[in-house]
């Protein structure tokens, strides 16, 4: 009856008098029975050893890794590795385990039930401590044999062990592989770079843009040469005319005082005719008056040179006869035109090279801007290279060194802390556990028929119970007056209005 209205606190504590040896007695019975069941199961026994991850010997300031996975990523890595058929299929045979198994099932069921066995449980860091920091992992493994335990446990150690020094030295020895590769293939570059650089320079030796204002100097100074020889130049060539001239009159004047035909001095007049004829030549035209007057003197010369050797043959059989020598004057000009006209022809080719280094000169200062801009881009091209050579490189000599470092095993590695425990009693069933887990159930138990039995029990124990059932109010409570001893009786009886 008390269910046909809400239950109070005061309900509750009058339910659980009545009722408590109910629950006790449910709870003591699943205490008992889950010890019992503890008693009778499988005894599983658990073995564990705790690893340790510990930090490169050499600080990596000094030796850079170049292993940069996470150590729970890796960790991760090697438990599925290890955890593979591949690798515990031979645990099985080594140690012959399941073997009422072993020909009913497959080995891939065989493989997952060990699976199941083995547990990685990584350790959390302190708080303040880095993140990445891995400080190590315990490696269980539970078995019906303590002793198998123990062995499959130090075996998975040891398999954890191996693979994380042979991960290590493998990424170690493929980065270095890889860098040393990609180094031959800057190498390559940088010494395509710096062939078509050299044979740059050797194309444009002279143009280059340091030797710019170098060419700007000597193109000023060679001008300034051109000038002077220039002007040396001119008065040379004044200088000989001036002594021809003086040359011609000092010969007029001397060859009518000669008696006998002189051809060596009617030829030498005749070549400074026309050495005289040229020089007006270059001068005027050839209407100029200077000009006709030299090409008549030299036709007559050569009339008159023609019919002295015609003479000379006929009055001199002898050709070793010899005519009067010239006088001192006029051999001293012919000397000293012929000085001069040394020194024309030698400040002709002078004047001629200066020529020619000032047309190459300013050609390389005109050519000097485009030279300079592909020089720029030769030049940022093989930095570019070099920049990218030197630092692979600096990163090749660095994964040399830690790939040093792994193989002398100095880098990061596992350290076994804890051996495999040999477990000397099971870690399931846990008959405490069992105890407490049966006493849990049989509270419940308890409390579900102690509500069941109230909801089905009709009987009116309380004022509330009789308003709420009859609907009607309640006048007066009689209280109970001679019980007998012994017997226990409500203490109230109730009036009700009609």
């Amino acid at each position: 009856m008390s269910g046909m209205r809400q239950l109070d606190f005061d309900d509750y504590v009058e339910i659980f008098r009545r009722r408590w040896w109910l629950v006790t007695v449910l709870a003591l019975v699943g205490a008992g029975a889950g010890y019992g069941l503890a008693h009778f199961l499988p005894k599983r026994y658990t073995s564990q050893t705790l690893v340790l991850v510990e930090q490169p010997t050499v600080p990596g300031d000094y030796v850079k890794p170049v292993i940069t996975q996470d150590v729970n990523q890796r960790l991760a890595t090697m438990q599925q590795q290890i955890l593979s058929r591949t690798r515990l299929e031979p645990v099985i045979q080594q140690f012959g385990l399941f073997p009422e198994d072993i020909k009913q099932r497959s080995m891939e069921e065989l493989v997952q039930r060990l699976r199941e066995t083995i547990s990685v449980t990584p350790i959390r860091a302190m708080t303040g401590t880095e993140g990445r920091m891995l400080p190590g992992f315990y490696i269980g493994v539970v078995f019906d044999d303590p002793h198998l335990a123990q062995q499959i446990c130090s075996t998975i150690t040891s398999m954890f062990m191996e693979e994380n020094l042979k991960l290590r030295q493998q990424l170690s020895e493929q980065t270095t592989q890889f860098l040393s590769k990609q180094l031959e293939d800057a190498k390559a570059r940088l010494d395509e770079q710096d062939s078509k650089l050299a044979d740059f320079k050797r194309q444009h030796i002279g143009s280059l843009p340091d030797e710019s204002n170098t060419n700007l100097n000597i193109l000023t100074g060679l001008t300034t040469q051109l000038d002077a020889v220039t002007q040396a130049l001119a008065r040379g060539q004044q200088d000989k005319s001036f002594a021809e001239s003086v040359l011609a009159q000092q010969l007029e004047a001397w060859q009518p005082s000669q008696v006998g035909p002189n051809p060596e001095t009617r030829e030498q007049q005749l070549s400074a005719r026309e050495l005289q004829l040229s020089e007006l030549q270059s001068k005027y035209t050839d209407d100029h008056p200077d000009v006709i007057k030299a090409k008549s003197d030299v036709e007559a010369l050569k009339k008159k040179l023609a019919e002295s050797e015609a003479r000379d043959n006929a009055a001199y059989p002898d050709k070793s006869a010899k005519t009067a020598a010239e006088p001192l004057q006029i051999q001293n000009l012919r000397a000293q035109i012929f000085q001069i006209e040394q020194a024309i022809t030698e400040r002709t080719k002078q004047q001629e090279e200066i020529q020619r280094q000032i047309k190459l000169y300013r050609e390389r200062v005109e050519s000097s801007p485009a030279i300079e801009q592909e020089y720029k881009e030769l030049t940022r091209d093989y930095q570019t290279a070099l920049a990218f050579y030197n630092d692979l490189l600096s990163k090749r000599d660095q994964s040399a060194m830690a790939n040093d470092l792994e193989r002398h095993q100095q880098g990061e590695q596992f350290q076994v802390l804890d051996p495999a425990s040999l477990p000397d009693k099971p870690s399931f069933p846990n008959k405490q556990l069992f105890a407490v887990g049966g006493s849990g159930a049989g509270l419940s138990l308890g409390v579900g028929l102690v509500l069941l039995v109230e909801l089905l029990d009709k009987s009116l124990r309380s004022r509330q119970n009789v308003e709420t059932a009859l609907r009607l109010p309640v006048l007066a409570m009689i209280p109970v007056i001679g019980a007998p001893s012994g017997k226990r009786v409500n203490k109230s009886v109730f009036a009700l209005k009609i």
